[in-house]
C-alpha cells in the first residue's frame, strides 16, 4: 500500500488505514478503506473512512469528502445485495453533541429493519414556519 502522508499517527483509522490495526475489509482504493464496525448497532454495519485526517465533515476538504461518499454508496449498494434490509441509513457525525467517538471523517452505513429499536429516527412534527423562514435567511447568509 502506498504510503499517506495526510495520517495522523495516534488516530485509530488512520492506524487502520496503514494496516497497523486489523480490521474486517470491504473495499479499498487508492483514497478510501470501508470496514466492517466491531460494535455493530445492525449487523452488516459498516464504516467509511478517507486516507486522508481530518476530524469531521467541516474540517475536511470537499474532495475528500466527495470520495468518502462516493465509497459509501458503493459499500451501501454491496449491503443491500447481500443482506436486502428494508433501508439503510448513511450517517456522518461531526462532534460531540452528535455522538462522535473517533475524530476521523467517517462514514456509517447502518442497514436497517423495520422495528429494529435504533432510535436515530425521530417523528415529524410540524414547525414553526416563521421561525424556520428566519433561520434560513441567516444560514443562506453563510453558505459559500
Amino acid at each position: 500500500m502506498a504510503k499517506h502522508p495526510h495520517l495522523d499517527p495516534d488516530c485509530i483509522f488512520c492506524r487502520i488505514v496503514r494496516g497497523e490495526i486489523p480490521c474486517f475489509k470491504l473495499h479499498e482504493d487508492s483514497d478510501t478503506l470501508a470496514f466492517m464496525d466491531i460494535n455493530p448497532v445492525q449487523p452488516g454495519h459498516a464504516l467509511v473512512v478517507p486516507k486522508f485526517h481530518s476530524k469531521d465533515l467541516i474540517a475536511t476538504p470537499a474532495e475528500w469528502v466527495g470520495k468518502s461518499f462516493t465509497a459509501a454508496r458503493r459499500i451501501a449498494e454491496a449491503v443491500e445485495k447481500t443482506l436486502k434490509p428494508v433501508g439503510i441509513n448513511i450517517l456522518q457525525a461531526n462532534g460531540p453533541g452528535a455522538a462522535q467517538s473517533v475524530f476521523h471523517l467517517h462514514v456509517h452505513v447502518i442497514p436497517r429493519a423495520m422495528d429494529d429499536g435504533l432510535t436515530m429516527n425521530w417523528q415529524l412534527k410540524p414547525g414553526d414556519m416563521d421561525a424556520i423562514g428566519k433561520l434560513a435567511e441567516r444560514i443562506r447568509a453563510n453558505v459559500k
